[in-house]
């Protein structure tokens, strides 16, 4: 099994680095796995997780990139909720690594 050293607290994740138990995340484990993905997290990362966040507590899924614009169009405006925006912030993985900062489970349509 994995772990994360965050703060001297190991925490599990599985191979790809999501966390096994979601109630283990914490701003500092987003930005131990941040930096894992060489991100420094900025607000507009944070703005971006906690859409994210708040689409899981309401659908109980984390979205795949589609869901995931829209959803962000819908709360935060057409120019933070599109394909370019969120491609840039993540490495052109939005769905997949966004869902893992914001220690969610992967989407179920991304390899």
């Amino acid at each position: 099994m994995k772990t994360l050293n965050v703060n001297g607290t190991q925490i599990a994740v599985d191979q790809e680095g999501f966390l096994l138990d979601l109630n283990d995340w914490s701003e500092p484990v987003a930005e131990v796995l941040a930096h894992a993905e060489d991100i420094s997290l900025q607000p507009e990362h944070w703005e971006i997780i906690k859409v994210l966040r708040a689409f899981y507590q309401e659908f109980q899924l984390s979205p795949a990139t589609r869901p995931l614009i829209k959803y962000t169009a819908l709360k935060l405006g057409p120019d933070k909720g599109n394909s370019m925006h969120l491609n840039r912030l993540f490495k052109g993985t939005p769905a997949k690594l966004a869902a893992k900062l914001a220690g969610l489970p992967k989407p179920s349509n991304c390899i």
